[in-house]
């Protein structure tokens, strides 16, 4: 089903952050929001969350480090049951099993509390605590800025496959334009506040049409992020050839 919200805004210490925008989006929809610091991403994903939530949509958020959704006094299974609760599911074994094993964090102690699993592994927890009840959407506000490179490629990989088999909805919110083009067939660029240019991802990168996309562009070597794994890419054939012959392999 198709998620639409209009007019959406809100107000941040007196002023109107984002100003008034309209969204239609797909299901299955992988989109990139992405603008400078400040540029109203998050808020505006946050005022997306409020809106769908509001007119009775399962919306999930992963924040930006896991300390934010983990209390360290509490055991790893009693986020777990609180979060189900919250979600109004039943406990169901086979469920946590079953993410616990797409996420690759299946070997992880539940009695332990936050601190007695690796920092990765925190994250990956709380992008399955986040994917329970299948949502319609899942909004990840900079998910892999407190990880290692490798760990938060692994870990958008591992999502990227669980979400392949389901309708959720993808936001993928970032000031890193490199780690969206990997991810989203979709681009949305904010600029102080305002959406100033929403594309396919391929046509974005190869033709910024406004002065905050081709700022963002500009300082990426997007010949090597387009040898990479993106399915965005591939699937152009033109364009891929015109890749290959200027260097990919």
């Amino acid at each position: 089903m198709t998620l639409s919200v209009s007019g959406l805004t809100a107000v941040r210490s007196g002023r109107t952050i984002p100003h008034p925008t309209s969204l239609e989006i797909a299901p299955r929809a992988r989109i990139g929001l992405v603008g400078a610091s400040g540029s109203g991403k998050s808020t505006l994903g946050h005022a997306l969350i409020d809106d769908l939530r509001a007119h009775g949509r399962s919306v999930a958020h992963v924040p930006q480090r896991p300390d934010e959704a983990l209390d360290p006094l509490r055991s790893m299974a009693f986020h777990w049951t609180e979060a189900a609760r919250a979600l109004g599911s039943p406990p169901n074994a086979d469920q946590r099993k079953r993410l616990f094993a797409a996420l690759k964090i299946d070997g992880g102690d539940l009695r332990k509390r936050p601190w007695g699993w690796s920092r990765g592994m925190q994250q990956q927890f709380v992008i399955a605590m986040a994917l329970i009840g299948i949502p319609d959407l899942i909004v990840l506000d900079e998910p892999t800025s407190a990880l290692d490179p490798v760990v938060a490629a692994q870990t958008m990989d591992l999502l990227d496959s669980h979400l392949a088999a389901t309708e959720t909805v993808m936001l993928l919110i970032t000031h890193d334009l490199g780690l969206a083009a990997r991810r989203v067939l979709n681009l949305t660029v904010m600029d102080a506040g305002r959406v100033v240019e929403a594309s396919p991802t391929a046509d974005l990168l190869d033709r910024p049409q406004t002065g905050a996309a081709q700022s963002l562009s500009a300082h990426r070597s997007w010949l090597a992020l387009l040898c990479g794994r993106s399915k965005a890419f591939r699937s152009d054939a033109a364009k891929a050839r015109r890749w290959r012959t200027s260097g990919c392999r």
